[in-house]
């Protein structure tokens, strides 16, 4: 294979230094963007040993790479997010859009208006946030917009309009309004949106008072309302710290292939929002992690006077079942099973809030430097951590924070004890609890899904549908090819019943004679062990797929078993529904379960189907003159690989050393001969 060669030299090239590199498919797009401290070792990792499903995803449809050198890690970092904006990779962890970020924004304009935005300009505006989601920026608009009268038309009236009326405006299109007042409300809420509510409740309660002393009802009212408002927006603050620094305290979780992160916003000493992201991803996790925190600053205007940043064995401190009885609704922070503020206190052994706070300020002190204060578990857990990263040449976190406080210009710390720590690993069980809870809701939709196997029986004619096996085959250009059956009863995969094909007999890319041949492995095999019959066969693909395989069950085997295939469209989403020789397509809800359960059958056998392709392309690119040897079959260099644990061993070893397997002098000399201008495998 031209491209595995390609592959090899160009690993054998790679330099000993920071950069970035660019993976990319048969079709020539870059699939996947990473960053590397030592690039030699990263990049080559990809094609060593085994990886775990998410990565095979990626690695099995690498055809050639590029890399572009930096002189620092946070070149490296920045250059990654970059190239991760322009070219969007298919693997890449991506904030596709700035919408999820809105912000408010008071306009730089002779007369200032407060709006919700998802656009970041450099305008001279101001920005303040950013915001879980539009309601909250939404909600809290709607407050100021009663406490500060900003104008609020988009162009400016003729005359007064009932914002004047109702004390939410200036009136600028009647009267000359002077920059000082609009200086004053910018001031008040700016102060607000920083954490400075609390002042502003008590000078309304205050006026109220006063208002209701003086008889003035319908005022005290107002203000009474006002009051209440910043009560129900506010409410959310549960976590004080005794300083008053602006911070971003991120945490993640991964498992099963996904990530979440979970962003806690601190304003003020005061925790007033939080953010939630949860996606799949597929190169290694902190390095991930570290591309999704890069991104997300990028483009932010708002930057806090400080970011918290976990360490790299933080995904995994906690247990699955923490937070297992919290998250149980969705209104903010104690949703999901977050302390409050005494609880937090409790856990670090304070026993009021000032105590607490000397704590903090001696996390302050010694926090300085990253990561250089550490217990003697911390030390032995996060020493591993980063003698692993530094194996394979990916950005530590002592490192990925100090690049990342080069570029941004404020403080990056990685805690590792006190409040500081505590709050990360908030937020890190944060991270875990919602992880935990996406997968409940695949569960609860995979028990749904038992319902639809009998009604999609149904709507194909059949009198029961129990057992489904549907199969997949997977090559690359017709290099390695395999096919894989997965088996599905009552509407759950039954996963021992899994099966894999090496194809045999199919030169090249064929995939209809894929098809037959191992319709024919399997159902010969069928009948002769007298094994379950299925109820309905699904192939992945359409007339040609389905044709094939009738053939051999019908004109071959004499079994007249249902075949249907599943076409995609050209997102590679199911899309229709085809039965029988001729293919007629069966009309099914698109939002319906039984078009769900198909969905659910395709893509699962799609999935192993690649994997097993990649494990299979994955041995090949490992393969040894060892194998060109006569004399050395499968079993025996298996025998050699571990008896002396690499070729490089192998190959320094001397003709008396293969004795004890039993090897004589004359195929020894052989293997040493072969092995002499060996390269080491990759």
């Amino acid at each position: 294979m031209d491209y595995m060669d390609n592959i090899r030299n160009k690993l054998a090239l790679l330099p000993d230094l920071p950069g970035c590199y660019l993976m990319k498919n048969q079709e020539g797009t870059i699939i996947y963007v990473g960053k590397a401290k030592v690039l030699k070792n990263r990049v080559r990792s990809y094609f060593t040993g085994s990886h775990n499903g998410k990565t095979q995803r990626l690695v099995a449809n690498i055809v050639d790479f590029e890399y572009i050198v930096t002189s620092s890690n946070m070149e490296a970092l920045i250059l990654e997010c970059n190239l991760i904006k322009k070219h969007m990779p298919r693997y890449n962890v991506l904030l596709k859009d700035d919408k999820t970020f809105p912000y408010l924004k008071i306009t730089n304009e002779a007369h200032p208006r407060l709006e919700v935005t998802r656009r970041v300009l450099k305008d001279k505006a101001k920005y303040f946030g950013p915001y879980p989601n539009s309601y909250a920026a939404q909600q809290t608009k709607k407050l100021l917009d009663r406490m500060y009268p900003l104008r609020k038309c988009g162009v400016m009236p003729k005359e007064v309009c009932l914002y004047y009326h109702m004390g939410q405006c200036l009136a600028p299109c009647e009267k000359e309004v002077p920059k000082s007042a609009y200086e004053e409300i910018i001031q008040n809420i700016s102060s607000f949106l920083g954490g400075g509510h609390d002042a502003v409740k008590k000078d309304l309660q205050k006026k109220m008072q006063e208002a209701a002393e003086e008889l003035y009802f319908e005022r005290a009212k107002e203000l009474r309302d006002q009051i209440q408002h910043i009560d129900a927006v506010m409410e959310k603050q549960k976590i004080n710290t005794a300083d008053t620094k602006d911070r971003d305290v991120f945490g993640y979780a991964v498992d099963k292939g996904w990530m979440c992160v979970q962003i806690l916003y601190m304003r003020q000493g005061k925790m007033i929002q939080r953010h939630s992201s949860a996606f799949p991803f597929y190169g290694e996790a902190y390095s991930d992690f570290m591309s999704y925190v890069t991104q997300y600053y990028s483009d932010n205007p708002a930057l806090p006077q400080e970011i918290l940043l976990p360490d790299m064995a933080s995904a995994g401190m906690l247990p699955p079942e923490a937070g297992s009885a919290a998250g149980q609704g969705s209104g903010g922070p104690e949703a999901v099973g977050m302390p409050s503020g005494q609880a937090l206190m409790a856990a670090l052994g304070a026993e009021d809030e000032s105590e607490a706070g000397e704590e903090l300020r001696e996390v302050d002190a010694a926090g300085q430097v990253l990561a250089a204060d550490f217990s003697a578990a911390d030390e032995a857990v996060q020493g591993q951590a980063e003698q692993e990263a530094a194996a394979e040449g990916t950005v530590d976190a002592a490192g990925g924070a100090a690049a990342l406080q080069e570029w941004l210009g404020i403080k990056v710390l990685v805690p590792q004890r006190g409040l500081k720590k505590q709050m990360i690993g908030m937020a890190c069980q944060n991270s875990r609890v919602a992880l935990n809870e996406k997968f409940r809701l695949i569960e609860r939709d995979e028990e749904r899904t038992s319902g639809a196997a009998s009604s999609l029986g149904q709507s194909l004619g059949l009198d029961s549908l129990n057992r489904i096996e549907a199969f997949d085959n997977s090559n690359i250009q017709g290099a390695n090819p395999v096919s894989a059956m997965v088996v599905f009863i009552d509407g759950k995969p039954a996963r021992k019943e899994y099966r894999k094909y090496k194809v045999r007999t199919v030169q090249g890319p064929d995939d209809y004679e894929t098809m037959r041949e191992v319709i024919r492995r399997r159902y010969e095999r069928v009948l002769k062990e007298n094994l379950p019959q299925p109820d309905l066969i699904v192939v992945d693909g359409g007339k040609g797929q389905i044709s094939s395989a009738i053939d051999i069950l019908q004109n071959e085997l004499g079994l007249f078993i249902p075949v249907c295939g599943l076409v995609k469209d050209d997102k590679h989403r199911t899309a229709q529904l085809l039965v029988g020789d001729s293919a007629e397509p069966v009309s099914l809800a698109r939002d319906s379960q039984e078009f769900y359960l198909l969905q659910r059958i395709q893509d699962e056998v799609h999935r192993f189907a690649i994997t097993f392709h990649r494990e299979q392309r994955g041995k090949s690119m490992v393969t040894s003159k060892l194998d060109s040897i006569p004399g050395i079959g499968d079993k025996r260099r298996k025998l050699l690989l571990k008896h002396f644990g690499s070729l490089k061993k192998i190959k320094e070893a001397s003709i008396e050393d293969f004795k004890v397997l039993s090897i004589g002098e004359k195929l020894a000399g052989q293997i040493l001969e072969a092995l002499k201008d060996e390269e080491p495998s990759i």
